[in-house]
């Protein structure tokens, strides 16, 4: 299958050409008005000409050879022009028809499944079915079925979606420019992770802009965001199916934490890949990155306003949005405080006040000094530039903002507006030129900042960019008892209490009298997984009968809540003192492999939820920054004069279960480590519970 002849073709053909509304007729309308005249064929049996253009009755009286034909006619006569169209020499198919597996009924996946069948025999690239096409903007080829205001759109953002209905909309926006806009519909042969590769590689490309629904090919896919982590180029995606509804009830507390799209937002964060919530972030967020000349160096933002309520607009609006406003150096103060009215004061966010954008070289001054901080990355200044000019501010701002910009040593330059208006297209031009991209209105604007500062602080060297995914498993799943996952572990440098199975009560206190008291007792079963709510653990317990009566009673209570429940005995624990309780868990996603889980343990884990995932393999890196954003790990620094918790221990042992986690990647289906005590110098797992495939 050769990509390239589907989205850079020489010749094509478009079947079913009409010069009414819809998609024959859209299409005809895009290439007569973007391809050159001899790059593509139109064929009807039942019209003469098109558009002035002459129709050919088949593809078999075609006087050459052709690359792609595009497919406009319905379903049930897609495969014999397939079949005609590779005959001619074609190795790529754009079909728009739909009626596949889309509708889910079992005539529509047999459709399909005879489609895929034909194209994998004649080697064809097709993009489909039930799809809108695209539009190849560098080499001016358009086999699109949507039609949209004439204007030129040709840019360095890649857009690939499974809507074309959005592809449309991005299209319609007056802002966005394309190297590419595909509308892969189905993906049935050329599926959304080779057109995401194809534009990983493209020259032309520098941004991607990804609407996705689900992905096919997991491991593609991991493959190519890495290329794409190493090579810099920014992937921006909007991926639905938020809601948990959808996922499977879980034997663990792991499992319900960290469902499918949260494993998304994991697989995003290990390859820095920004993830964002609709199309306006998708566009605002991509033309920005598209716009600006160079990645910043740094993610440390400075802010320059005309007036004191914008200033504490980007004030409050950073610090709601982790956007680090980094405090300026002596010498910037220094140099902004001769440049400044009398009445104005130097700080990050800046009030520069009006009077400098009416003077270009006060203006460029101004900005040359901020811009030359040292900590300063990227600089935003607030202006509202209106579609119809009446304050000729601008005027002045922009020259000075061209000045300072064409330097060698700039740095990148955003505008903010504060209220939504139509920008000029004059001026948005003028800057989009000089390298600025114009944002939305204020809150898009610093999400906008936000998506652009976690990717300039993304290092790839930091984190452990590999997955491992796993193999289909067959059969039914198992759960291991207690006893059973901890020697799993233990092999992994896991620490656990001394621990012995009794199964009589004389084996208890002899148990009890080799660990040593003070003791902890609990059931020791595969099907009981949540011991403590039926009373099959009993706590510190210090002499011989204490732990005679505790045996009897968690027997009793086990048989009594899970008669028929296999047990093996009760464990005889050492009862360890209390530390932080902590958890760590994995979930083995069937696409992406194992997810490591951490937060606070215990009863807290469902209360707060306040978990972090990470895909396998963990670095220490990405285990650090695990356990440094969730909001606990303020208990484990030592809170309200507590000593600090053994945080290395934690991040240790976050590491050696990853090992695990990849270890067992064909058979683990879910593991939970709750509590895991983090004490001042160690660590000492308490529970651990390893679920089957």
């Amino acid at each position: 299958m050769d990509i390239n002849k589907l989205l850079k073709p020489n010749k094509i053909a478009i079947i079913g050409v009409s010069e009414k509304e819809g998609f024959g007729g859209d299409t005809c309308r895009n290439v007569l008005e973007y391809m050159n005249e001899d790059s593509y064929y139109f064929i009807n049996p039942k019209r003469e000409v098109a558009f002035g253009k002459k129709c050919y009755n088949s593809l078999v009286e075609l006087p050459e050879n052709i690359d792609l034909v595009v497919i406009c006619t319905p379903q049930h006569t897609v495969e014999q022009l397939i079949k005609e169209a590779a005959a001619k020499g074609a190795k790529a198919a754009v079909v728009y028809a739909s009626g596949y597996s889309e509708v889910g009924t079992k005539e529509g996946k047999e459709a399909e499944e005879s489609l895929i069948n034909l194209c994998e025999e004649q080697d064809i690239a097709l993009m489909g079915p039930n799809c809108a096409g695209y539009v190849n903007f560098i080499n001016n080829i358009s086999p699109f079925a949507f039609i949209s205001e004439e204007r030129n759109r040709k840019g360095s953002v890649g857009v690939v979606s499974q809507s074309g209905q959005l592809v449309l909309s991005m299209m319609d926006s007056p802002k966005t420019k394309f190297s590419y806009a595909i509308s892969a519909g189905n993906s049935s042969i050329c599926k959304m992770e080779n057109y995401l590769e194809y534009l990983v590689e493209d020259e032309y490309t520098k941004v991607i802009a990804m609407y996705i629904e689900g992905v096919k090919d997991a491991d593609l896919f991991t493959r190519v965001l890495k290329k794409a982590a190493i090579k810099r180029k920014p992937i921006v995606v909007l991926k639905t199916g938020r809601s948990e509804k959808a996922q499977e009830i879980a034997a663990s507390h792991t499992g319900s934490l960290s469902g499918a799209d949260k494993v998304y937002d994991a697989l995003f964060e290990k390859f820095g890949v920004i993830r964002v919530d609709d199309l306006e972030e998708l566009m605002s967020t991509s033309l920005a990155l598209a716009t600006m000349k160079k990645i910043p160096e740094n993610n440390n933002f400075a802010s320059m306003n005309l007036s004191g309520g914008e200033t504490g607009i980007c004030a409050d609006l950073g610090e709601l949005n982790g956007i680090n406003f980094v405090d300026f150096a002596p010498e910037t103060l220094k140099k902004l405080d001769e440049l400044l009215p009398g009445y104005a004061t130097p700080n990050n966010p800046l009030d520069m006040t009006a009077t400098l954008s009416y003077d270009v070289e006060k203006f460029a001054q101004a900005l040359d000094t901020v811009m030359s901080d040292p900590s300063v990355g990227i600089v935003a200044i607030g202006y509202t530039l209106l579609q119809d000019i009446a304050d000729p501010a601008i005027y002045y701002m922009s020259e000075g903002i061209e000045r300072v910009t064409a330097q060698k040593n700039s740095k990148p330059v955003v505008m903010i507006p504060f209220t939504e208006n139509t920008r000029n297209s004059e001026y948005s031009e003028k800057l989009e030129k000089a390298g600025v991209p114009v944002l939305p209105t204020s809150n898009y604007a610093f999400k906008v900042l936000k998506n652009i500062a976690d990717f300039v602080g993304y290092d790839a060297a930091k984190h452990n960019i590999e997955v491992e995914i796993p193999n289909p498993s067959k059969g039914e799943g198992s759960v291991l008892s207690e006893s059973e996952s901890k020697e799993m572990l233990k092999e992994y440098g896991m620490p656990f209490p001394d621990c012995k199975i009794a199964k009589s009560e004389e084996d208890a206190i002899e148990a009890a009298k080799e660990i040593d008291f003070p003791i902890v007792a609990k059931i020791d079963s595969p099907d009981i997984l949540h011991k403590s709510d039926t009373g099959c653990v009993k706590l510190n317990l210090n002499a011989e009968n204490e732990v005679k009566e505790a045996f009897n009673e968690i027997m009793n209570n086990a048989q009594k809540h899970y008669p028929n429940a296999r047990i093996n005995g009760v464990q005889i624990n050492n009862m360890v003192a209390s530390g932080t309780e902590m958890i760590i868990g994995v979930n083995n996603d069937p696409q992406f492999g194992p997810c490591v889980l951490c937060g606070l343990g215990g009863v807290f884990v469902e209360v707060f939820k306040d978990t972090s995932l990470c895909l396998a393999p963990v670095s220490r890196d990405e285990a650090y920054k695990m356990v440094n954003s969730l909001k606990g790990v303020k208990l484990l620094r030592g809170y309200r004069g507590n000593k600090p918790a053994d945080i290395d221990a934690y991040v240790e042992a976050i590491v050696n279960v990853s090992r695990f986690a990849c270890d067992h990647k064909d058979e683990l289906k879910e593991l939970d480590i709750n509590p895991i005590f983090v004490y001042e110098n160690n660590v000492c797992v308490v529970d651990a519970l390893v679920v089957k495939k």
